[in-house]
């Protein structure tokens, strides 16, 4: 996984705080254009050919973070026009990611290498173990590109460890097969095979997969105070700021919304429905349910497992809730989503009680934007505490334990985790799947309540974090400690 300390993520904060601050001072419009020639001047070093190609790429970039579609882009019209249109926009536009031609390296195809590790030795387990005899060799191992079908045998068998797999990072990342290369080698998205998992935009080495900010958007509704704006801000929130409890509320708070509201609250309300939904299917003999609150996990089902779809619980998310709580207070407040996740800007969009969604990128953006330091804070507690299980629900096994202890029958429960939508992660939904319609026996160690969470660790592992998911882990788990302690039935 490539680390989230790199030079695109870099680059791509930069271009948010730039933004946020220019848009908080009354000139974006203005300013905007002066952001590629800031980050790019003519005395440092071009990454690409010259300055002026960095300057283009970083303009695209921007493009992005306006929360407009690069495969729009018009080379003759001003940064100032898209800004201008950025503002006037009522609502985020589809789809949420956007692909950046320009920069896309256009890899080669994935393939197996043989480097200078090579002994050529007696043994020769890769040409012996090579199903397409597709090796050869003489003093040193050749692969027949022509031959070879990456099945990948040789770089299991090599003792020295000198065959290696070059792959396309964002293809290979991809657990639904939804990129490919066009004609000119370049990758695009395939949207309706897409679940929004996010994982090829966090491992593009070059940046080209990016996500359509709505910072722009909410920073508008912020300035502009004609309707409340209440920030919902997930649990793995509290995991990015060394802070303690309240007191990212009250940086919130200082940020401009008029009040916050944890989504660990919604969490709670998910676990008591999922935990009811699970002894009901049951008692009435279903063979196993899977929890619903990742919308990636739940898009991989409707598209890709269409016969585990019976299985996914019927409740709502935490974020749904959250929201239907701020909007039962003020029917007419804005609701912004805080969250690591890019399925949620997706469920956002079919969410009618769902305003806005943000990025902890963002967020944190707007804050740097407005000197506003989280761990300096007075905190502002909420005025309701969720439990430390509803906390936990951004870490994998969270949600799975919340409903475990709200059942009135333990004794029913046989718990499975899925901690990751990997390609491996996927094959096993397609076995779940198989298991429910009954083209599989069902084993007798199956999982009859099955946790699945698109992103490896949780949501504190998603792909627009700003904190090592390590760390985040610890910090999440003194966030936890300071929840109510759920009652056990």
């Amino acid at each position: 996984m490539l680390n989230l300390n790199n030079n695109s993520a870099n680059i791509k904060r930069e271009i948010l705080v730039r933004i946020a601050k220019l848009e908080l001072a009354g000139n974006l419009v203005k300013g905007v254009h002066y952001i590629p020639r800031e980050m790019a001047p003519k005395d440092k070093p071009p990454f690409r050919c010259c300055v002026y190609h960095d300057r283009e790429i970083l303009r695209m970039r921007v493009l992005a973070r306006l929360g407009c579609s690069v495969e729009e882009y018009d080379d003759d019209k001003p940064l100032s026009e898209y800004a201008e249109e950025a503002l006037k926009r009522k609502k985020p536009t589809w789809p949420m990611l956007t692909v950046l031609h320009d920069a896309c390296n256009a890899c080669v195809r994935s393939h197996y290498m043989v480097t200078n590790a090579c002994q050529g030795c007696f043994a020769r387990p890769c040409m012996i173990n090579c199903p397409k005899k597709a090796i050869t060799v003489d003093r040193h191992a050749h692969i027949d590109e022509t031959k070879c079908v990456n099945c990948g045998l040789c770089l299991q068998n090599c003792p020295y460890h000198s065959i290696i797999k070059i792959p396309v990072p964002c293809e290979e990342a991809c657990p639904v097969d939804a990129i490919t290369k066009d004609e000119t080698g370049h990758e695009r998205i395939d949207y309706d095979k897409c679940i929004f998992c996010g994982r090829c935009m966090s491992e593009c080495p070059f940046g080209a997969m990016m996500d359509k900010s709505q910072l722009v958007d909410v920073i508008q509704r912020l300035m502009k105070k004609k309707q409340k704006v209440v920030a919902l801000y997930a649990p793995a929130i509290a995991a990015q700021f060394k802070a303690n409890p309240g007191q990212l509320e009250a940086a919130l708070l200082a940020a401009g919304f008029d009040d916050v509201l944890e989504v660990a609250i919604g969490a709670d309300i998910c676990a008591d429905k999922e935990a009811a939904e699970f002894e009901e299917r049951m008692h009435r003999g279903d063979k196993m349910m899977t929890t619903s609150c990742c919308s990636a996990y739940v898009r991989a089902v409707q598209i890709h497992v269409p016969a585990l779809k019976p299985c996914v619980s019927e409740t709502r998310s935490p974020m749904h809730y959250t929201a239907a709580i701020a909007k039962k207070e003020n029917p007419k407040c804005i609701t912004v989503f805080i969250g690591p996740c890019l399925a949620k800007r997706r469920e956002g969009f079919d969410d009618k009680l769902v305003d806005y969604i943000l990025s902890i990128e963002e967020i944190g953006a707007l804050f740097i934007a407005k000197n506003i330091d989280v761990a300096s804070y007075e905190p502002a507690p909420g005025k309701t505490i969720p439990t430390a299980t509803g906390r936990g629900f951004a870490k994998t096994g969270g949600v799975s334990e919340a409903v475990k202890v709200r059942l009135h029958d333990k004794s029913i429960l046989k718990e499975g985790v899925i901690n990751g939508l990997s390609k491996t992660g996927m094959k096993t939904l397609a076995m779940y799947g198989m298991i429910n319609a009954g083209k599989m026996p069902q084993p007798a160690d199956c999982p009859n309540l099955i946790e699945v969470m698109a992103c490896e660790g949780g949501c504190i592992g998603g792909p627009l974090v700003i904190t090592n998911p390590k760390i985040a882990n610890t910090l999440l788990a003194e966030y936890v400690k300071n929840g109510k302690q759920q009652e056990k039935k």
